[in-house]
């Protein structure tokens, strides 16, 4: 039970209220700590701090039951100020696909970035490869991250190599068929909110 008469009380939860709604106003405004500026100037809208548009990071191994050894690694962004603009995305990525000593890897650099939610969908053109042929092709690859048990597909699933798939527009690939290897998978993605 509080001692204090009651017009005391209301003075005091009116100053309280309006306290609150000054406060409120101020950061609404920019005027609150997240507007301050740091030593180089910089305030609240300096797009540094700005999270990136998308982004896919990370490495898994595909499981095979032959035991085969296939490995994809991603590093690929969207820059925030290019959010309107999947296609300046940046990066690398690489894939090999080796049975028995034979086999084949290659360098991808990306030209492509779409994600939704924990999917991701990326393209890029293959700078280097051991692959006779594959250089210049563009090759897409789609990757749900699910924690522990990942998922990927690429776009020459149909084909069996990206040197037999054709041209490929950008960020085209397949449904994530493929599950990861117990233990490997690590794919992030971040996803992207284009604004629409």
């Amino acid at each position: 039970m509080s001692l204090a008469a009651p017009s005391a009380r209301r003075r005091t939860r009116a100053a309280a209220v309006g306290t609150a709604l000054l406060i409120a106003t101020a950061l609404a405004a920019g005027g609150g700590p997240a507007a301050a500026s740091d030593d180089n100037g910089a305030g609240a809208g300096d797009r540094s701090t700005e999270r990136e548009a998308a982004a896919l990071t990370g490495t898994a191994k595909l499981y095979r039951s032959l035991g085969d050894d296939i490995t994809f690694t991603f590093d690929a962004h969207l820059a925030a100020e290019d959010t309107d603009d999947p296609s300046k995305a940046t990066g690398t990525f690489r894939f090999s696909h080796y049975l028995n000593g034979d086999g084949a890897s290659a360098e991808v650099k990306v030209d492509c970035l779409v994600t939704g939610g924990k999917v991701a969908v990326v393209s890029g053109v293959i700078t280097e490869s051991d692959l006779e042929g594959a250089e210049g092709k563009r090759v897409g690859v789609t990757v749900h991250d699910l924690g522990r048990k990942d998922r990927l597909g690429y776009s020459w699933a149909s084909t069996g190599s990206p040197v037999d798939q054709g041209p490929l527009p950008k960020c085209v690939s397949s449904a994530p068929f493929e599950t990861v290897r117990a233990g490997t998978g690590d794919f992030t993605v971040l996803p992207w909110e284009p604004r629409l």
